[in-house]
């Protein structure tokens, strides 16, 4: 990728200083409010692969007081937005199109959700589906939920 995007550029320049990931994570926050259910932290930011951490507190129990499934499945959305953003160069747009989900274990804990590309794609003028798969890890380091996110990366109209 020749050029970084201004959302990937705010990490690589927050990510070093003292409380700066914490300061950007709350801006991915501001930017997309619902992702502030999951109290999202990011950990890593690269591209073809992100890291995100979330606590487990009562705002994302279900009614056994475990993680919820939907939960997991926004901390899966913001790894995919963070991976989409570090990779989809500037000359580009990425929607979300849709999402699989295995719900493989119980989620007990706090969570950790992991992007990541087998390779980085070519993005041409034609539009293409990208799967972003994404594991949520429990503190036990078990996958608790398997997501393949699919987006739609296109050339933005001049």
């Amino acid at each position: 990728m020749s050029t970084q995007t201004p959302t990937h550029a705010l990490w690589t320049k927050l990510s070093g200083i003292p409380g700066g990931r914490a300061l950007f994570s709350l801006s991915v926050s501001l930017k997309a409010p619902y992702f502030r259910t999951v109290l999202p932290s990011i950990r890593e930011m690269k591209p073809g692969r992100c890291v995100v951490t979330s606590p487990k507190w009562w705002g994302v129990h279900n009614h056994i007081g475990t993680y919820h499934a939907i939960a997991a499945c926004n901390l899966a959305e913001v790894a995919m937005g963070m991976v989409a953003e570090a990779t989809v160069p500037t000359s580009h747009r990425w929607l979300p199109k849709k999402m699989r989900v295995d719900y493989v274990a119980k989620a007990e804990t706090s969570m950790r959700a992991v992007a990541e590309l087998e390779s980085i794609p070519e993005f041409g003028d034609e539009g293409q589906e990208v799967d972003v798969p994404v594991n949520v890890y429990d503190k036990h380091d078990e996958v608790v939920v398997r997501a393949v996110i699919t987006i739609w990366v296109t050339r933005k109209k001049k």
